[in-house]
């Protein structure tokens, strides 16, 4: 086993590696950008050395740096982590040139799966199952056309080195491939500095299923059962689990031999992961007919492992330790077994009602629900983040990892819930309550899966409000009369109860809910007594139970709610069991006489860098049309115009850096 390793990469993985190296008695050393000076990877490292800019390229795509502050240090292997470096074949040759151990497979392995097309037709020999398409070498645009037609369509046209989602647009008739082939090709190279693409038959009605395999350098592949991460948005995962539902025994035994074959053709050594696109000709209700097809190996340990760790009861960053240093799989086929049912959701920065914006800020309120260490309880909470950290716009938009596993998967999506709902994040936009309504979701609750789950489900998954108007006053409001009464004094005449001597006192609080003003009319009771409150033509009595230090638990009419309330700035943060909303705190007082008016202005939804302009000065756009595309957090974000008018001026220029609400063009009337 090595006495020091460096982890040359950052966020939740540094600190799953940091902590199970530390739990084998392994020194470990971050490296760390600009940005993340003050990050949570850092302090959970022994050592940390700073290697650049903020920006990847400036920093975590540095491998010459990373490998100097691997040998300055003494590290005698690196961690690569995923994303960044950890498919990249030149940094794993250069590890090995200078004399570190690479924690991943060979170099050659990354090469031959690293390609799309070229790991197609590598499988193809080793018998593993296709999905018809192009995969060639001419990537002439008139020829991709051709083939595309001749498939039939809807296709997927998928960069060629691409991953994660990136480098992917569906296509679903001829007269749109060309418009979405120049978009793929523009993010593979921006992404991966390679825009080779493949063309492939979109399969219908498909689940994305993929099976974890590690191989030693003995030559022995195991595989460690399957992970259904069907439930996706923008081709990236939201809910990954293990078992995948409906899976029979036969068809988990034939994929997961068609994933050894695949890791036997070359070589493979380490954590990878071959995926697989699986058809159900029969409908959601006949697993017995699922056909699976080979998509791409990822050649490093995937976000979603951890539910693989829950069923088996392993945990597979030692497993990658291990074998990196020489040592032997610890476990063989017939060993491994499955226990019970784990699901991963996946918590990110981004606005779901907003087509998934990503998101940045300051993590003002980080509250987690009560979880214990790996493989020993029901509840796991993997990040790199705490409370004050911001997320920045450099890197990807994910804040944590929460994981849960139950002896049925009924009982892990009941976990789920809960601790989504014990999950209170404050300061920036996330989708922990759009999680709530995926994992309650009648398709995905009744396991009907597929990629299109998201897109099938709209009604029930955007623009809802689980709170409501009434019981979000009453919280704000019973949050408001708490802080009033935190240190009353013994005068009666210092208390803040609206207690009269002769005649009611009804209180007025202006709010904003949902985009419209609202009003509650509070009417204060008794010395003791319960308030009535009126909230949008509902009237209950109000009354404190207690305050804890988790919330406020009050009696609105006949229901008692525990609430937590959280407020910044002029927002009032509400979480329930049954969900979590805001209100804006208004002060009729406070902007009399301003109107807010942004006219003809087309602002940037945060920083990021302009890709292109679709139009010039003196054009004509009608509502809905793409005037612009931005890049941010690793994706790209077309920004359209909100209504009809003339383009009056560009304000920058692609390639051009803007902040957040920077103005990119002025949009007159016609």
């Amino acid at each position: 086993m090595f006495n020091k390793i460096l982890i040359a990469n950052r966020g939740e993985i540094a600190c799953r590696v940091a902590a199970t190296a530390r739990r084998l008695g392994v020194q470990t050393v971050a490296v760390y950008s600009d940005a993340d000076a003050q990050a949570k990877h850092v302090a959970a490292c022994d050592e940390a050395v700073h290697i650049g800019a903020s920006a990847p390229k400036d920093s975590y795509l540095r491998w010459q740096a990373i490998i100097d502050a691997a040998k300055s240090t003494g590290a005698q292997a690196i961690h690569p982590g995923y994303g960044f470096l950890s498919e990249n074949e030149d940094f794993a040759r250069a590890c090995a040139d200078a004399g570190l151990v690479f924690i991943g497979p060979p170099a050659s392995a990354i090469q031959a799966m690293g390609l799309k097309a070229e790991s197609k037709r590598l499988m193809a020999k080793a018998g593993v199952p296709l999905v018809p398409g192009y995969q060639g070498e001419d990537q002439d645009p008139a020829l991709l056309q051709r083939e595309a037609d001749a498939i039939g369509y809807p296709v997927l046209i998928k960069a060629s080195a691409g991953g994660g989602g990136k480098g992917m647009r569906l296509v679903e008739k001829s007269e749109d491939f060309a418009a979405a082939l120049q978009s793929c090709k523009r993010e593979a190279i921006n992404s991966f500095g390679n825009d080779a693409v493949l063309v492939e038959k979109y399969v219908q009605r498909p689940r994305h299923i993929e099976i974890q395999v590690f191989g030693d350098s003995q030559g022995d592949v195991v595989y460690l059962f399957e992970r259904d991460c069907s439930t996706q948005r923008r081709h990236q995962k939201v809910l990954e689990e293990a078992p995948a539902p409906g899976m029979t025994p036969e068809m988990r035994a034939r994929m997961g031999e068609a994933a050894v074959a695949a890791a036997k053709a070359v070589d493979y050594v380490g954590a990878g992961t071959v995926e697989f696109i699986v058809e159900q000709p029969g409908g959601y209700d006949a697993p017995e007919q699922m056909k699976f097809y080979f998509m791409e190996m990822n050649t490093r340990l995937q976000v979603e492992h951890p539910v693989t760790e829950a069923i088996t009861g392993l945990d597979l960053v030692e497993w990658q330790l291990r074998v990196a240093s020489g040592q032997p799989l610890p476990l063989r086929q017939g060993e491994l077994k499955i226990h019970g049912h784990a699901i991963e959701a996946r918590i990110c920065a981004e606005n779901p009602d907003n087509q998934f914006l990503p998101a940045t800020g300051q993590l003002a309120v980080y509250r987690k629900p009560a979880h214990t260490a790996f493989a020993r309880g029901d509840v796991r909470f993997d990040d790199g983040v705490r409370e004050g950290d911001a997320i920045s716009p450099f890197y990807d938009s994910m804040v944590a990892k929460l994981i849960v596993h139950g002896d049925t998967r009924e009982q892990a999506l009941a976990r789920l819930d809960e601790a989504l709902a014990q999950t209170h994040i404050v300061g920036l936009a996330t989708n922990l309550q759009f999680l709530r309504y995926a994992v309650r979701s009648q398709a995905f609750s009744s396991a009907r899966l597929d990629t299109a789950l998201i897109e099938r489900e709209r009604a029930a998954l955007f623009n809802q409000e689980p709170v409501g108007l009434a019981l979000a006053a009453a919280a704000a409001v019973a949050d408001q009369l708490q802080r009033e009464q935190a240190a009353p004094g013994a005068n009666p005449w210092n208390q803040r109860d609206g207690w009269r001597s002769l005649t009611p006192l009804t209180r007025r609080f202006d709010f904003g809910f949902a985009g419209e003003p609202a009003q509650a009319l509070l009417t204060y009771g008794q010395r003791g007594g319960a308030h009535q409150l009126q909230v949008g033509g509902q009237s209950a009595a109000l009354a404190f139970v207690a305050r804890t230090e988790g919330g406020i638990d009050l009696q609105w009419g006949e229901h008692r709610v525990h609430t937590s309330v959280y407020r910044l700035g002029g927002q009032a943060h509400v979480f329930t069991a049954r969900g979590a909303t805001r209100i804006t705190l208004v002060d009729p007082l406070a902007h009399a006489g301003e109107a807010a008016s942004e006219g003809g202005r087309l602002t940037a939804p945060m920083p990021g860098k302009v890709v292109s302009f679709a139009v010039q000065a003196g054009d004509k756009v009608g509502r809905g049309q793409p005037l612009a595309v931005m890049e941010a957090m690793k994706m790209e974000h077309t920004i359209a115009a909100p209504r009809d008018g003339v383009v009056a001026e560009l304000l920058y220029a692609p390639g051009d850096q803007v902040a957040e609400g920077a103005e990119l063009l002025t949009l007159q009337d016609a």
